[in-house]
């Protein structure tokens, strides 16, 4: 006879696996986060790992208030979702470059992502 730990933890254990394979927990941990690596920028990309789509935000000062805002940069021409792949950020080692680049794993083919007159802008993917 199993002690009442033991049928717990099993319990436990198999609720865990369900929430795991439940669609809302795969889209929890869909998007990857990366800081642009110009040293005085203080941007950070989103990007949706299965669609490629990538957005920006930054911190912004708000007029006659102490407390800043969160300005968002949605996607504008080519970051907005593209083939269904494995989509992942890199930034470079340039300390003042202010965009970032979406590589493909499954692919190889990159581009490189920016803010541009108020949405986030990609180069065409190339290798």
């Amino acid at each position: 006879m199993q002690s009442v730990p033991s049928v717990r933890s099993f319990v436990a254990s198999a609720l865990f696996a369900i929430l795991l394979g439940s669609p809302g927990a795969r889209a929890a941990g869909n998007y990857d986060f990366l800081a642009a690596p110009q040293i005085d920028l203080n941007r950070v990309f989103r990007l949706d790992r299965s669609t490629g789509e990538i957005g920006a935000c930054q911190f912004g000062l708000k007029e006659g208030s102490p407390v800043g805002t969160t300005l968002c940069y949605p996607p504008g021409q080519g970051a907005g979702p593209q083939g269904s792949s494995d989509y992942a950020l890199i930034a470079s080692r340039h300390e003042q470059e202010g965009g970032v680049f979406r590589v493909d794993q499954r692919t190889g083919m990159m581009s490189i992502c920016y803010v541009l007159n108020e949405t986030v802008v990609c180069t065409p993917q190339a290798k």
